[in-house]
């Protein structure tokens, strides 16, 4: 009975550990934001770094932005994408959760402004 015992808690300990193993969001990735100048089409190219997120951020009318303060825990994860729109500068603060292992919920602010959600896509 006691080997069952600790097969059991074996099993639970590494099932525990999976659970909390970060989301795999590296590659590229794909979204569109309905925004108050229309929409906007991005791409993503993510990377990590243990709990740190990096990488690029494309728009349309923002063109390529370095990503910053990124942070993974578990399968949320948050970045600030700094851009340039008409020569002033931008910081678009963003929170991502991985409902998948090809889809990323995405919401955005940017100053005081409604929030903006998309569903990111990998592209394969």
């Amino acid at each position: 009975m006691k080997r069952y015992i600790g097969f059991a808690a074996i099993v639970m300990a590494v099932a525990w550990t999976v659970a909390l193993r970060a989301a795999d969001a590296s590659g590229r990735w794909t979204a569109t934001f309905v925004s108050q100048v229309g929409e906007q089409v991005y791409t993503y190219g993510f990377g990590d770094k243990g709990t740190t997120l990096t990488g690029t951020a494309k728009g349309r009318l923002t063109g390529e932005g370095k990503i910053g303060d990124g942070k993974i825990d578990g399968s949320t994860f948050t970045f600030v994408e700094n851009t340039t729109y008409m020569g002033m500068p931008l910081a678009f603060n963003y929170k991502g959760t991985m409902t998948s292992a090809d889809q990323i919920e995405l919401t955005r602010t940017l100053m005081d402004l409604e929030a903006e959600k998309a569903t990111a896509k990998r592209v394969k």
